[in-house]
């Protein structure tokens, strides 16, 4: 978003009417109650579908933001780009991180980031925090994350620091002779040790729900923005190309809950939840845990 709106305001600065973008999303603009209301909807390609991480984006943003290949399938693109004798048209799509470069981004974090030594604790998939809550337990409580304490499992492994990893993660580890393979359950980078479990069903991989602080929730669509004690389902999404998730969408006086039909596997805090209407995306939030 900020990016975003240093673009546009240079653009007008510039004297232009609008932006142009190579995300593969599309707007759409329709009326209601006399005003006009700009829609962020999906890409039409299901595997190339951007707006999530649009999913910032304000009214304002959305009134001069163009989509020109929002409305093709990547084939279409590339097939359009090889007649029009364009240099990229046979690249590879980029995994690198924008304005950085060809860089993987846990390669640019170790970059970055100083190395500090720290143990991995593997935690049994028996523990006994992971008893499962009744549906209809308090939202603080479902959306509570997991909190390890090193006593709670056997040390496996060193790590070169707690934060360049993520939850769900399965690569850098370097622990071999498991039956399974090892994934990051949780962080604590105060302390830097690293939580893992084994297998991709470990439990501590998944959650039921998950909070956001009452400023850190965003409304693309502010007329549809819910009010304190409201709840709203939604399709969501935790992490790009996920699939959509059914869930409900809870504001309180407390901030914001989400409470999936299905526990999500790898929520992380610091990463945005986005929530769609069938295919606008509608808001966002941060998770904060």
């Amino acid at each position: 978003e900020i990016k975003f709106d240093a673009f546009l305001n240079a653009a007008l600065e510039l004297g232009a009417d609008f932006v142009a973008t190579g995300h593969y999303c599309r707007r759409e603009e329709i009326r209601a109650e006399g005003r006009t209301i700009h829609r962020l909807l999906a890409g039409s390609d299901p595997n190339k579908d951007q707006s999530y991480f649009l999913c910032q984006l304000s009214q304002r943003q959305l009134s001069r933001a163009l989509f020109p290949i929002g409305h093709l399938l990547k084939p279409e693109v590339r097939r359009i780009a090889t007649e029009q004798h364009l240099a990229t048209a046979a690249r590879k799509d980029s995994q690198g991180i924008c304005f950085v470069g060809k860089v993987d981004l846990p390669v640019f974090l170790q970059q970055q980031l100083a190395a500090k030594d720290g143990d991995i604790v593997e935690i049994p998939s028996g523990w006994p925090g992971y008893r499962s809550l009744p549906a209809d337990a308090p939202l603080g409580r479902l959306a509570e994350p997991f909190r390890y304490e090193p006593s709670d499992g056997a040390r496996v492994g060193c790590h070169r620091g707690a934060h360049f990893f993520t939850i769900g993660q399965r690569k850098g580890l370097n622990v071999g002779g498991k039956p399974e393979p090892l994934f990051v359950i949780g962080t604590d980078v105060e302390r830097n040790i690293l939580y893992v479990g084994q297998g991709q069903r470990h439990p501590g991989l998944y959650r039921r729900a998950l909070y956001m602080l009452p400023d850190e929730i965003h409304w693309v669509r502010p007329d549809l923005a819910l009010k304190t004690g409201e709840n709203r389902r939604y399709l969501v999404r935790i992490r790009y190309r996920q699939p959509l998730q059914g869930a409900v969408l809870y504001r309180t006086a407390e901030g914001g809950f989400v409470v999936f039909d299905e526990p999500q596997r790898g929520v992380t805090a610091g990463q945005f939840a986005a929530w769609y209407d069938g295919e606008e995306l509608i808001g966002s939030g941060v998770i904060h845990r």
